[in-house]
């Protein structure tokens, strides 16, 4: 496992079950192998609930310098991270934001945007985004490329587009600086790709409106033409 970096914005998981928290980070960390990711899980004695010193051990523990994002299962998790921060000095608790946004979605998203090295607000817009990401999928149509560039692919892993190349093509499409759509969605949004529901043998079309998108589109084509060692 790569070492966690002291420049991107650690991640808490705050759940009621200490399985969950724990199984959270497990997952977040196949794409996030650099970010600060921490389990507050159950109650000191492992049970349900949460623990006020949990999330305090974890604030310290997931912050680098660069913030810390708190995300939480129920309200009243939200509430024990609230008394947390508060306890906090006035300049540490600016570093620290509470997201009220899936666990599951939200927690992937934000852990990927740090990944990538988003700053504090980028990776919290990134875990709110899960609350509307599903609903603009199903709007998602295949855009012109006539004043831009385009290229088409086919998925050819076994398992298409789930969570591991997904991020793996997020973090890459995150190093241009030009817009590029994956059939109507942004590229650069790890819940917009996986809400595709991509798999082996589907047609890509990576559009951009930028006629100097060139390079970038070609990129990530080859990224998914080679299957991401899934072959």
């Amino acid at each position: 496992m790569a070492a966690a970096s002291a420049e991107r914005v650690g991640i808490i998981f705050v759940s009621h079950s200490e399985k969950i928290a724990t199984g959270l980070v497990e997952l977040a960390r196949q794409m996030a192998p650099t970010v600060r990711l921490v389990a507050a899980g159950g109650t000191d004695s492992g049970g349900i609930g949460t623990s006020f010193e949990k999330i305090s051990a974890g604030i310290i523990a997931a912050n680098g310098g660069v913030g810390v994002v708190i995300i939480c299962d129920l309200g009243s998790a939200i509430l024990t991270a609230e008394t947390a921060r508060d306890f906090l000095e006035e300049a540490e608790q600016d570093q620290v934001r509470i997201v009220d946004a899936p666990l599951v979605e939200g927690g992937v998203a934000a852990a990927v945007a740090a990944e990538t090295g988003g700053g504090l607000d980028e990776v919290v817009a990134a875990a709110q985004s899960a609350l509307h990401v599903m609903s603009k999928a199903t709007l998602a149509t295949e855009p012109s490329a006539s004043s831009g560039v385009s290229r088409t692919v086919i998925l050819v892993n076994k398992d298409g587009l789930h969570a591991r190349p997904a991020a793996e093509f997020v973090n890459l499409a995150s190093t241009f600086s030009v817009p590029i759509t994956v059939n109507g969605m942004d590229a650069g949004s790890l819940l917009s790709i996986m809400s595709l529901g991509l798999t082996r043998g589907s047609s890509v079309q990576l559009t951009s409106t930028d006629p100097a998108a060139g390079p970038a589109i070609n990129a990530l084509a080859d990224l998914l033409e080679s299957g991401f060692g899934e072959k």
